[in-house]
Formats: structure tokens, C-alpha cells, sequence
């Protein structure tokens, strides 16, 4: 019985083989052809040696990038991280990083980009808005007292290149002079003033920008 027992073993395994074989070496569907016209034994061959494939989640992006200064004279270090403090008596939370200089100080763009839009509000009175090459990040600039000669929308802008001036318009204060410096994750399509807001403490402080 148990030679008998041994026999059944040796062709449930030869079976088992064959089966994996006709799996691993059964010719593959016409090009062209839908899932319907294959075989149960091809759709079941398919099945087990799909595996699903990495995505890069950055696809499309630009390279990270370093962000400089986007006020002249104001070191790295100088910095205070302002992310999500109360502001109007608690009504709202602070999304920015406030740059302390005295009035006039010139402000130049952190990053290439293109000024996708000159603004003036209540509450960030005379800024800026602008887009990075890959249209994944919007770099806000508010509090300003005032352009540069001839800054417009459209124009293309390096890093460094001035922008305005410090100032104290909008909702900053008369006398606190600083720039309120914003960051925005965006969708290349979506409009400047849509997109998610990012602390910008991290970046400004030296840490690499994503693209």
C-alpha cells in the first residue's frame, strides 16, 4: 500500500508539473485580441504572472529646487517659523513664513518662474503671484509697498530678480513691515489661486523643494 501510495504521489506531482509548464510556456493571445477570446487556461495564465508595475509619482514634475532668500540682506537663520498661528484674534491661522525687514527692502523672487498674477487685497494688499516652470508650486509674495519698474503679468522671472518692495500694505499693520511669504502645491492645471497651501518655513530654511 504504501508503494501504491508513493505512485499516486509521483503523479499527483508530474500533473502539478505540467500544469505550471502549460502556464509558464503557453503562447500568449493574437496582438490585438480581446480578453474574451482566450482560453480560460490563457486568462488564468495572464492572471498569475501579472505583477503590477511601480508608478513615479513625480512624473511630469521639475527638479527640486533650492529656494533662496526672497528678501536682499535677510539671512537663513534670521528666520522664524510662523506656521499656523492664530491670527485676527483667533479667527484664522497664519500660512506663510513673515520676513522682518524695514520698509523699501527689495524683494526678489526665490525661484525662476512667470508672474501668473498681479494682485491687490484686503488682506495681502500689493503682491505677487508666481508659477514655477512646472506649474506644481506658486511662490506668494504680499505686504508689498510697491512693484518693480515694468513687472508684469506673463513675464518670465530668475531667481533673485527683484519683484517689489517691502511694505506694510494690506492687512500686515501700518508700521510691520515684512513680507509674507506663501507656497502653494498646484495642479500644472489649476488656476493661481487654487492649490494647497505648504508651510514654507522648511524650504526657506535650506531643505530642497520637491519639483
Amino acid at each position: 500500500m504504501r508503494r501504491i501510495g508513493f505512485v499516486m504521489l509521483g503523479l499527483l506531482v508530474a500533473v502539478v508539473g505540467l500544469w505550471i509548464a502549460a502556464l509558464v510556456f503557453l503562447p500568449d493571445a493574437p496582438a490585438g485580441s480581446s480578453g474574451a477570446a482566450r482560453t480560460p487556461l490563457e486568462r488564468l495564465r495572464l492572471a498569475v504572472r501579472w505583477q503590477p508595475q511601480p508608478v513615479d509619482i513625480g512624473a511630469g514634475r521639475g527638479p527640486a529646487i533650492l529656494l533662496g532668500m526672497p528678501v536682499s540682506g535677510v539671512a537663513r537663520n534670521a528666520l522664524r517659523d510662523s506656521w499656523g498661528e492664530a491670527r485676527d484674534d483667533g479667527t484664522r491661522a497664519h500660512h506663510g513664513t513673515d520676513v522682518m525687514a524695514p520698509a523699501n527692502t527689495p524683494v526678489v523672487a526665490a525661484a525662476p518662474g512667470v508672474v501668473e498674477k498681479l494682485w491687490n487685497s484686503e488682506a495681502g494688499g500689493t503682491t505677487v503671484y508666481v508659477r514655477s516652470p512646472a506649474r506644481t508650486w506658486t511662490h506668494y509674495y504680499a505686504h508689498l509697498s510697491g512693484y518693480a519698474p515694468g513687472l508684469h503679468e506673463g513675464q518670465t522671472i530668475a531667481a533673485g530678480e527683484l519683484l517689489g518692495y517691502v511694505g506694510d500694505t494690506g492687512n500686515a499693520g501700518a508700521g510691520n513691515y515684512h513680507l509674507h511669504f506663501g507656497l502653494t502645491r498646484t495642479d500644472p492645471a489649476q488656476h493661481w489661486y487654487e492649490g494647497t497651501d505648504v508651510d514654507p518655513f522648511p524650504y526657506l530654511a535650506g531643505k530642497p523643494l520637491p519639483g
